[in-house]
């Protein structure tokens, strides 16, 4: 996914659309209910933050993202994982 964001953005640059990509880690969603503390703990243990992200997170950087605000942002993955993805 994050290659193909890169192509597109690079490919629609100048048409006025943008391509971007949100990346998250674990969000506290219902599907915790089916899963085990064990497994939470486990997952949770991963992100250097110590805590799971929030729909309202996600959602955020996704009203952002089809705001005027980005305009100029094209062809990048943002990384939402609480620092997952510098260890």
């Amino acid at each position: 996914m994050i290659g193909l964001t890169k192509s597109l953005g690079k490919e629609l640059a100048t048409s006025g659309v943008t391509c971007n990509a949100i990346a998250p880690a674990a969000v506290r969603t219902a599907i915790f209910d089916q899963m085990t503390q064990e497994h939470i703990d486990f997952m949770q243990s991963k992100i250097p933050m110590g805590r799971f992200g929030t729909v309202d997170e996600i959602a955020s950087m996704a009203c952002w993202l089809a705001s005027d605000e980005a305009s100029f942002t094209t062809g990048f993955c943002f990384d939402q994982s609480g620092g997952r993805a510098t260890a």
